[in-house]
């Protein structure tokens, strides 16, 4: 079992470790822990130490993702305004810069454990703020399945439905999408954001994003251009998923339907994964292919994959029951068909949703209103 005299260091830093050693020894262990631990250990107490080869506000981050009780202290060998001020915002417990504040991190180190570490402040009731927002990618292996449409009117619903600040990345970077389900006439689109990537921050985000009126929704549009999406690779996909996470409670992706790399990045740095599908035989068949491509790149989908079926019907060739026969994922929705009801808002280029307490609203709509009131509880 952990003791309070466990002090966890996550980074390499040979400048600053002995310093850190010397500092806070006495009466406590220290231990580096590396990525892999994280998902592993419970930790109450770990020191941040800045490394050359990974951001600063990445490091914390990832920390936080997967410790979210722990207090997280950083340490630096120099004063970064800036730096400060984003940590604090992702939510660091205290910064130091060694060796000039060796007696202050001395102190504070016996302060939180003196105090269990963990107050109520930092608990998991802060849930979608403290560690960055949530990633919420949609995906599915077989075209058809509306899940742009499922994806926008989501990011959409949330916003209405909540105080969160929720941003939503069209990848579909050939075609797009989010444009006409959205109503978006811009000509802006996530690639201006190449020249900015290695320092992203919000400011950029909002720059370039389209803010929909009334709900406030930002929205990063595809490219829609298959020479300019060459130029992304999936480092930028990584940077912006995790500069997104800084910035905002709620990251919604829509994936196109080919598996690859910038895909799998976006997976892989998702919170959870909305699989798209229909009642059918070939729906089946082709989840199958998906998991197993998966579990092979080493992205495990019983963890955070949860089905959505759409297009629910009284014909259709399979029930949810048969579904829940060949699979274990949870079905987190079920979402009518209704393509009259839908087709009038394209064809209007008006989305599904637009603003609180609407009166009349389509079954899609409905459905989608439900489910996400229900994930918000």
């Amino acid at each position: 079992m952990k003791t309070m005299s466990d002090i966890y260091i996550f980074g390499h830093n040979d400048e600053l470790y002995p310093i850190v050693e010397a500092t806070v020894a006495e009466g406590f262990q220290l231990k580096h822990v590396t990525p892999e631990d994280l998902k592993k250990l419970t930790i109450q107490i770990v020191l941040v130490l800045k490394t050359e080869e990974e951001s600063p506000l990445d490091q914390v981050q990832h920390v936080l993702s997967e410790q979210p009780d722990a207090a997280v202290v950083f340490v630096n060998n120099q004063p970064e305004f800036e730096l400060l001020r984003d940590l604090t915002r992702l939510g660091v417990n205290d910064y130091f810069v060694l060796p000039e504040e060796e007696w202050l991190l001395t102190e504070r180190i016996k302060g939180l454990a003196e105090a269990k570490l963990i107050s109520k402040e930092n608990t998991t009731a802060e849930g979608f703020r403290r560690g960055g927002g949530k990633v919420f990618t949609f995906y599915s292996g077989k075209g058809g399945t509306g899940k742009s449409l499922i994806s926008s009117t989501f990011a959409q619903t949330l916003k209405l439905e909540s105080t969160g600040k929720v941003l939503y990345i069209d990848l579909n970077m050939q075609y797009g999408g989010a444009e006409t389900f959205l109503g978006i006439d811009s000509e802006r689109s996530v690639i201006d954001l190449l020249p900015v990537i290695n320092e992203l921050n919000e400011h950029h985000l909002r720059n370039v994003s389209e803010t929909l009126e009334p709900s406030g929704l930002d929205v990063l549009v595809s490219p829609r251009d298959a020479e300019i999406a060459e130029k992304i690779d999936e480092s930028f996909i990584m940077r912006l998923i995790r500069a997104s996470k800084r910035s905002y409670d709620f990251i919604i992706i829509d994936t196109p339907s080919n598996l690859d790399v910038k895909t799998f990045t976006a997976l892989e740095e998702s919170d959870r994964i909305y699989y798209l599908m229909n009642l059918d035989t070939i729906s089946i068949r082709v989840l199958k292919g998906v998991e197993t491509l998966l579990k092979q790149l080493g992205v495990d989908p019983e963890e955070r994959l949860e089905l959505i079926i759409n297009f629910k019907g009284k014909d259709n060739e399979l029930s949810k029951k048969d579904i829940e026969r060949f699979v274990t994922y949870t079905i987190a929705s079920e979402i009518r068909r209704d393509f009259k009801g839908v087709q009038a808002h394209m064809n209007k280029g008006e989305p599904l949703r637009r603003e609180p307490q609407e009166k009349k609203l389509t079954p899609v709509a409905k459905d989608i209103q439900k489910w996400v009131r229900s994930m918000l509880k």
